[in-house]
């Protein structure tokens, strides 16, 4: 398909159209995830400014400058009546309670529109996850989307948390996250495309976001921007074919997030006892120290 088809595709679709309707689905939500400053925000103008087939560029969710990431609140903004894309707060480590705050805003137990902020205690999380069942939300088919800048290189060190996110997303959704490398010309995407392939993803698209600096829109960019939009629609239109429940889907997605805030918080402990295994040898020790200059001293 060419760009103008690619975009009717995208204007046209309904979940109503799937083969077995809309089985109790509203809408699809493209779950946007990343590193912070990775380019998440410019993700979403590049998008809805790809759709457009007239007017000027517009900064609908403000990106951050270089690493810096700005969005601390879940925010939604429409690519048509029946797709949206969210802006999730983006993370630093990825580690223990943040990630399990990564999993609750993936998992839809994080309301759209609140802030997200990082907890680091069980007591907190689960509070969090108890207040979202006041009004739960389980009419969204979750489309994740990891975000990575090709410009951040293959950062060996990340890959292993990349994939247990990539397998998790799969656990949580029923659907593999599709990634998308931005900075595509500032870096070797190739390389990085077959980093996330041997890490189990499936769809890697590399994008060179639009910005208020460089917002002429060329064929190449604009038709990536929406074949992007376009592989989304082929995941939730696959997945359709088979039988869902989304409240069922949801009750699995709190499952697995409450074994994961459990399993977050034997690691904490387990941590902190080691850290106050390690002082009470380092106390001892400089007992022994102390005892054996008071000697020398005498």
């Amino acid at each position: 398909m060419d760009h103008r088809q690619l975009r009717d595709n995208i204007h046209n679709f309904s979940l109503d159209d799937c083969a077995r309707g809309n089985q109790g689905y509203n809408r699809v939500l493209l779950q946007i995830f990343g590193y912070t400053g990775h380019g998440k925000s410019s993700l979403i103008n590049s998008c809805k400014y790809s759709l457009e087939e007239d007017g000027g560029f517009i900064e609908h969710a403000v990106a951050g400058d270089n690493y810096y990431g700005t969005t601390t609140i879940r925010k939604a903004y429409e690519l048509t009546g029946n797709i949206t894309m969210v802006d999730n707060r983006g993370y630093n480590t990825m580690d223990g309670f943040q990630r399990a705050e990564v999993y609750a805003q993936l998992g839809n137990f994080i309301p759209v529109g609140e802030k997200v902020v990082w907890k680091d205690n069980y007591t907190d999380m689960m509070t969090s996850v108890e207040r979202s069942e006041m009004d739960p939300n389980y009419t969204d088919f979750i489309v994740p989307v990891l975000v990575y800048s090709a410009r951040d290189g293959p950062a060996e060190q990340k890959m292993p948390k990349l994939k247990t996110f990539i397998s998790n997303c799969i656990e949580m959704t029923g659907v593999a996250p599709i990634i998308v490398l931005t900075n595509k010309t500032s870096g070797d995407y190739l390389e990085m495309e077959k980093k996330f392939k041997l890490i189990g993803a499936e769809t890697v698209i590399a994008v060179e976001n639009y910005t208020k600096e460089r917002w002429i829109k060329t064929l190449g960019r604009t038709t990536d921007f929406l074949m992007f939009i376009n592989g989304a629609i082929k995941q939730v239109k696959f997945r359709m074919e088979q039988t869902r429940n989304p409240r069922e889907e949801r009750v699995q997605r709190k499952i697995f997030l409450l074994q994961y805030i459990h399993e977050a918080d034997k690691k904490k402990d387990k941590e902190k006892r080691e850290r106050e295994t390690c002082q009470e040898v380092v106390n001892s020790r400089k007992g022994v120290w102390g005892w054996y200059n008071w000697v020398l001293r005498r």
